[in-house]
This record gives C-alpha cells, sequence and structure tokens, in this order.
C-alpha cells in the first residue's frame, strides 16, 4: 500500500492541531510533519503529536540551521527520538536570506559549504561524540548521556539543483516543497540521483519527501485565494522563484512582478502546484508526485485547522 504523510500546521490553536496528529495516526498516515517557520518550535510541536498519536511517524520539514548549533540540535532531535520511540525523521535547511540575515542578523556564509560542514557535526553529535575543526565550527563534545537512542534519519531541504545535489550526496533523504511534479521529473530527482552517485550510492532507499497543498472542498473559489494568498509571499523569494521558472512559470512570475500581491497570483501556478477540488483531485495529484519519483508524498492542506476544508482534506487524503 502506497505510504502518505500529511504536514499539520498548527495556526492559532495548537489543540486542534494535536487533535488532527491523532485523527492523523488513526486514519492511518505514514508520518506528521512541521514546519518551523515564524511560530511555534517544530520539535516541541511534535513532541506534543508523538504523545497524543503513539504509531505515527514525526517529521521536521523543515528546521532552520543556523539558528541551532549543531550540537544543540543533535541533543533536541535525540530527546525527542527517546521520548517518541525512535519515530523521528530530521529535516534540515539553510532558510533564505530575508530571514537569517535580514529579520535575525546571522550570517549565511556560502551556504553549500555550511550546510555540508553542519552535516558532518551533526551526524557525529547524534552519536553522542564530536571532534571537528572546520571553517565555521570548531567542537569538542561528548554527550553525559550513557545509553542514546538511534540517530533519526537526516533529510535536507533542497530546491536548486545544486543543494539537491548535496542531499543525495550527504543525507538519508530530501524535503522539497512548492516544487511541481513536472519539476520533481525534471530536475530534482536527476539532481538528487548525481548526487547519490557522488557518493557512490544508488537512489534505492533514499527518501523523498515533497510538500501537497490541497483542499478537498466544494468551495474552490474560497480555497483558491487562499491557496493565492499563501503563494504571494513564495514569489518573492528567490529560490522558488527559480524554482517556478524553470517550471514553465516564467511568464506568470514575470507578471506577479508587475504587480505583486495575492491577486496577481496566475491561476494557472496555483492550479500547478495545489489541489483544490473534490477527492479525486487530491488523487490525480498525489499520483502525479509519485509517477515523478516521490517516495512520500505529504498532503498539506491549505491553510491552518480552522478553515472548513482542513479536516475533510485529511479524511480524504488518508486514502491515497
Amino acid at each position: 500500500m502506497p505510504r502518505t504523510a500529511i504536514f499539520l500546521s498548527p495556526g492559532a490553536d495548537l489543540d486542534a492541531a494535536v487533535d488532527l496528529a491523532r485523527r492523523a495516526d488513526a486514519a492511518g498516515y505514514e508520518s506528521v510533519w512541521v514546519t518551523h517557520g515564524l511560530g511555534r518550535d517544530g520539535l516541541q510541536v511534535l513532541a506534543a503529536y508523538a504523545h497524543a498519536a503513539p504509531r505515527v511517524g514525526l517529521g521536521t520539514g523543515v528546521l532552520p540551521i543556523y539558528p541551532r548549533h549543531p550540537v544543540l540540535l543533535a541533543q533536541e532531535a535525540l530527546t525527542l527520538q527517546e521520548v517518541s520511540g525512535g519515530r523521528l525523521r530530521l529535516g534540515i535547511g539553510v532558510s533564505h536570506r530575508s530571514m537569517m540575515e535580514g529579520a535575525l542578523g546571522l550570517d549565511m556564509g556560502r551556504p553549500l559549504e555550511v550546510v555540508r560542514e553542519y552535516v558532518a557535526v551533526l551526524r557525529q553529535a547524534l552519536t553522542g561524540r564530536v571532534e571537528h575543526a572546520g571553517p565555521r565550527y570548531r567542537v569538542a563534545w561528548q554527550s553525559g548521556v550513557p545509553r542514546l537512542p538511534a540517530p533519526p534519519p537526516l533529510y535536507l531541504a533542497g530546491l536548486g539543483p545544486a543543494m539537491l545535489e548535496l542531499a543525495g550526496e550527504i543525507a538519508d533523504g530530501a524535503v522539497l516543497w512548492l516544487c511541481a511534479p513536472a519539476y520533481v521529473r525534471d530536475y530534482a530527482v536527476p539532481a538528487i540521483r548525481r548526487g547519490r552517485r557522488r557518493a557512490g550510492k544508488a537512489l534505492d532507499g533514499f527518501e523523498i519527501v515533497a510538500s501537497v497543498p490541497a483542499a478537498v472542498t466544494a468551495d474552490r473559489v474560497a480555497a483558491t485565494v487562499a491557496f493565492k494568498g499563501e503563494l504571494a509571499r513564495y514569489l518573492a523569494l528567490p529560490f522558488y522563484r527559480a524554482m517556478l521558472e524553470k517550471s514553465g512559470f516564467g511568464a506568470e512570475v514575470a507578471a506577479w512582478d508587475a504587480a505583486p500581491g495575492p491577486a496577481a497570483v496566475d491561476d494557472r501556478i496555483a492550479r500547478g502546484l495545489g489541489a483544490v477540488g473534490d477527492a479525486e483531485a487530491l488523487r490525480a495529484f498525489m499520483a502525479s508526485y509519485r509517477e515523478a519519483g516521490v517516495t512520500l508524498p505529504a498532503i498539506r492542506p491549505i491553510g491552518f485547522p480552522d478553515t472548513p476544508h482542513y479536516l475533510p482534506t485529511l479524511e480524504a487524503g488518508a486514502a491515497f
């Protein structure tokens, strides 16, 4: 049976999201995922989900690396790994300059080089001992915990070919966000495969997680308007713009530049990046991701749990 995951973004009411995690567990989802974003801490939200949902896997999609020293992240991840009985998948990424440098004042350096070194330190720290001297991190550390849980698999977020190649080389999986199925097939999977070859490894066994924005609803207009509001934020970010242009949306991106805002998001972009409509539309969209090479499609209900379509989307997606 195909595996299906789901992103559950808490929104205003964490209790409501915890209840949805419980429902996702009972419905048979393979795993529940959270982003970090601007609000709650992703690992702590997953801890709340883990308490309410005792069987389902847990994933971060993704935690930005710059605010957390890799040893600190290892300690946090191993704690959740222990609390949850080994259900964590640790997804990390670089985020964006507007947030890391503009909002937090953190120097991103050369992201590809930073990620490579970060993962090297993190992998050691997840085993309880680090000896590392590099351009960004100098670490001599040993855990005081006498018996550590098994390290969680490490997934790397990527959009561009260079970062996806690196994911294939040094990670156990990749996390894709707002990537159209054609982009996954034509750019993401080939880049990951190149990285795997560079590491002397096969693509088999490498997890490719992709978010699948969706709203199962009879009110397509309202759901599409909400989705366009989300998409407008990403159209302002360079990594996403480059990905969308390679996906064949160059004219739509240029048109948005002329009058930025949710109303200027073209219908073709919304249709290409999300499934809005009945359950059959969601089923077909999920199938297109699997055919493109995604090993774990993760439904992401558009908006937050207080939207009318959120629970119907969760319930419908469990069948796919």
